[in-house]
């Protein structure tokens, strides 16, 4: 650990190592229930309303954009940190909560905290009202059939599990495929390498192209009769890539297989159908969709879901329960076991209202072109690494970059970043550590985007690493 003061304020900086990277030198750019009480939608601030509104010219990054306009609906952006105003570009690990879903998880503790499904009082059925009304609302936010697909998870790892072990462990035999991309979030990947190994089915992996894409030609190719299952993700967390789904989906059900859909950094960011996807499986997560922690889904086809076993036992996914066996319950109660996270599923409804106000295209058209901000301006300083595609007419990047700079770690870009310029970015595997081997480099930085972002904050942060840069640099 090195100690150094800086000419900057008189700070003290404790900075972490300051080896390098990369194992290579190339770093240059390629350019719902009948209860009496009825769920009321809450009230989202005036703001947020005037935000859902068309804007006039399409996405405007300057005063009066999207997010100028719904910055004042988050209370943690309006903080200092190390005396400098915060700038939060760490939204694809999480996203923060607007005012309307912290008042909803206070409301529910406050008036009417109970448990669901297992009371006649008042409390009880209207927590079970809300709760189920959350449902609803995930169902309608991903164009599901109806509400009985979606199944609350802890997080999207859980719902992957819960696919792994309920579907994969009763389907897949050995010599069964399951594809996947090297580019997978690790919950992507670990739970069907514990499957293949219980049930000898086999993992093949796509590879990227030269873009840095996952090679979906090669997943064509890779798909046969023996493809089971196809687990993939919507837009990659660390290439910020954006794959054809609903293509990639149609050919895996050409030859018989199942496909889950790792949709964390899609549902969040633009408009998510599964029924036009036609997506066997579909996960998310709250907090990535300014929804509290602690709480995911899995969409999943009802036809399917009714043959699947239960994957955890206990209170609320059974029917009947004897001393020699039990009976179950219907989903999405079978996947439920236990009492479930009410307020927490309550706090996500309240999201999707907030989302829905704004409405999710005009969210996606304000972050891609912010997005391309981003990488042009990232992409002109000097010694930087921009990870994935490059943007183009038609290539569509996610509105985040993963990189490096030369000769400087991950790690204490960050950290100067943070103490020096309040900036708040990711560094690190990002859960993607096959990803990262493959590029050869052990982590890298990541800023991401989200529609309360602005073309100022982009700015600041560029500003703040070519002062870090040129700290880090000093020492040669």
């Amino acid at each position: 650990m090195i100690t150094t003061t800086t000419p900057m304020e008189g700070a003290i900086l404790k900075l972490p190592c300051l080896r390098s990277v990369s194992r290579n030198s190339n770093f240059t750019n390629r350019s719902s229930n009948s209860f009496p009480w009825r769920y009321r939608r809450l009230h989202i601030s005036a703001s947020a309303a005037s935000a859902s509104a068309p804007l006039a010219e399409g996405p405007k990054l300057g005063p009066g954009s999207l997010g100028h306009i719904t910055r004042s609906d988050f209370p943690i952006l309006h903080q200092e940190i190390n005396g400098l105003k915060l700038v939060y570009l760490d939204n694809a690990a999480t996203s923060q909560k607007p005012t309307a879903v912290i008042k909803a998880l206070q409301n529910y503790y406050e008036a009417y905290n109970s448990n669901v499904h297992r009371g006649i009082h008042y409390l009880s059925a209207k927590a079970t009202d809300e709760y189920e009304s959350a449902r609803q609302k995930v169902a309608n936010f991903i164009h599901a059939a109806e509400a009985r697909e979606i199944i609350f998870t802890r997080n999207a790892t859980e719902a992957i599990n819960l696919v792994a072990y309920s579907w994969g462990l009763s389907n897949l035999k050995p010599g069964d495929e399951i594809i996947t991309t090297i580019a997978e979030h690790h919950s992507a990947i670990v739970p069907w390498q514990i499957v293949a190994q219980k049930t000898g089915a086999v993992l093949r992996f796509v590879n990227l192209t030269e873009d840095e894409v996952p090679d979906v030609g090669q997943l064509r190719d890779f798909l046969s009769r023996s493809t089971k299952l196809l687990v993939m993700h919507h837009v990659s967390n660390m290439l910020a890539s954006v794959l054809p789904m609903d293509e990639v989906i149609s050919w895996a059900h050409d030859v018989g297989a199942k496909v889950i859909v790792d949709a964390c950094q899609s549902v969040p960011h633009m408009v998510v159908d599964v029924k036009n996807l036609d997506t066997d499986f579909l996960v998310g997560s709250s907090h990535k969709m300014c929804g509290p922690t602690g709480v995911g889904f899995l969409y999943g086809k009802s036809e399917i879901l009714s043959g699947m076993p239960p994957f955890l036992g206990g209170g609320e996914m059974i029917a009947d329960v004897y001393l020699d066996h039990s009976t179950y319950a219907e989903p999405p109660s079978r996947f439920e076991a236990g009492t479930p996270a009410i307020g927490e599923a309550i706090g996500l409804g309240a999201a999707i209202d907030y989302l829905s106000e704004i409405g999710m295209q005009q969210i996606h058209d304000y972050e891609m072109e912010l997005g391309n901000y981003l990488y042009d301006r990232l992409s002109s300083v000097s010694d930087v690494r921009i990870y994935g595609p490059a943007p183009s007419r038609t290539v569509k990047r996610a509105a985040l970059c993963s990189f490096n700079v030369k000769d400087v770690h991950p790690t204490d870009i960050a950290t100067f970043l943070d103490q020096q310029h309040g900036v708040a970015i990711r560094s690190g595997h990002h859960c993607a550590q096959p990803l990262h081997r493959h590029l050869g480099i052990s982590a890298s930085a990541r800023a991401s985007l989200h529609f309360y972002n602005t073309k100022d904050d982009v700015d600041r942060f560029i500003d703040a690493l070519k002062d870090t840069i040129n700290f880090f640099t000093s020492f040669k």
